[in-house]
């Protein structure tokens, strides 16, 4: 009895060890969704750094708003940290309805806005809100710039011209990618020309161009200039398939402030890792709120590998 108890416990020992093992190898990747804006760009490289540091190898994948989320419901994506609430929040609605997706109950970053903005010049010369934007369509050339195709604000826009919201049935909206509306946003002021784009924060846009956020849109992008919360989006089974990244993310706590400065060499066409590194290196206090009750991937405490791993 006590041989066939022996083996039996070593059975078991032996399928717990190859189920630790099986979850270890399926953890030792950590993919991210990245939807090319600049913001999410640079939350994601930070968080990527942190993962190097503990031994992880992170993975990002380039995609819309929309199949981001739903990769993230296929589980070909493990973590996107970029749901803008209350904008995208149409999106978002069916994958919780059916379950498919699990968003953490604490905010990555609060603080944000994401509305309609001009050139402070426009502003000034009377175009100051959402009902101001009809009486000046020749100056606009009857346009309103969005970003990438499938993007909430796109929506948005799109939902006021459809409707006729403040008298812009006749509008085009003209949609490329963050870059794209960036580029003609500048081109636009050098040649002290109106235009209507969307605008956020956290975003370098805020302080590399001198712009103003119009009024009125509370009823479309939300109260306060479309005010928003930044929410972490996992896959439900993260939490227990890998508890020690799930930790991480949940864990997560962003600024305006530093994602600005993450940005910034970013825009300058610096790699997203190197200036992520290089912001934490700068900076290893965000990383104590981060690391805590997070280990590496192979056990060891957090902190230090991570600190060690930047040179901290």
């Amino acid at each position: 009895m006590k041989t066939i108890s022996k083996c039996i416990l070593a059975s078991l020992t032996m399928i717990t060890l190859q189920a630790q093992a099986a979850e270890q190898a399926s953890c030792s990747t950590v993919s991210f969704a990245d939807i090319g804006w600049t913001d999410i760009t640079a939350t994601t490289a930070l968080t990527s750094t942190v993962l190097q540091g503990l031994g992880y190898k992170p993975k990002v994948t380039i995609a819309t708003v929309p199949i981001a989320f739903a990769g993230v419901k296929k589980h070909q994506i493990d973590a996107f940290l970029g749901y803008w609430s209350p904008s995208m929040t149409p999106i978002v609605e069916p994958f919780l309805k059916d379950n498919g997706i699990k968003v953490l109950e604490k905010p990555n970053l609060v603080g944000a806005k994401y509305t309609l903005a001009v050139p402070t010049y426009a502003y000034e010369a009377g175009l100051k809100s959402f009902a101001d934007i009809a009486k000046f369509k020749d100056k606009l050339d009857g346009k309103l710039y969005g970003i990438e195709p499938g993007n909430d604000g796109n929506l948005l826009i799109k939902g006021m011209i459809d409707k006729d919201q403040f008298g812009l049935k006749s509008f085009k909206m003209v949609e490329s990618s963050e870059a794209g509306m960036l580029t003609e946003l500048s081109r636009a002021v050098k040649q002290k020309k109106w235009v209507v784009f969307l605008g956020w924060a956290p975003h370098p846009m805020n302080v590399q161009q001198n712009i103003t956020y119009l009024s009125g849109g509370d009823d479309v992008f939300g109260a306060n200039y479309g005010e928003a919360k930044v929410y972490t989006v996992t896959s439900t089974d993260l939490a227990t398939r890998c508890p020690n990244v799930n930790k991480l993310v949940s864990n997560l706590e962003f600024s305006l402030d530093m994602e600005n400065q993450v940005m910034l060499p970013i825009m300058n066409k610096i790699n997203p890792n190197v200036a992520a590194k290089a912001w934490l290196k700068k900076n290893p206090a965000a990383l104590d709120k981060w690391l805590e009750g997070v280990q590496t991937k192979d056990g060891k405490p957090g902190l230090a590998a991570v600190k060690k791993y930047l040179g901290a």
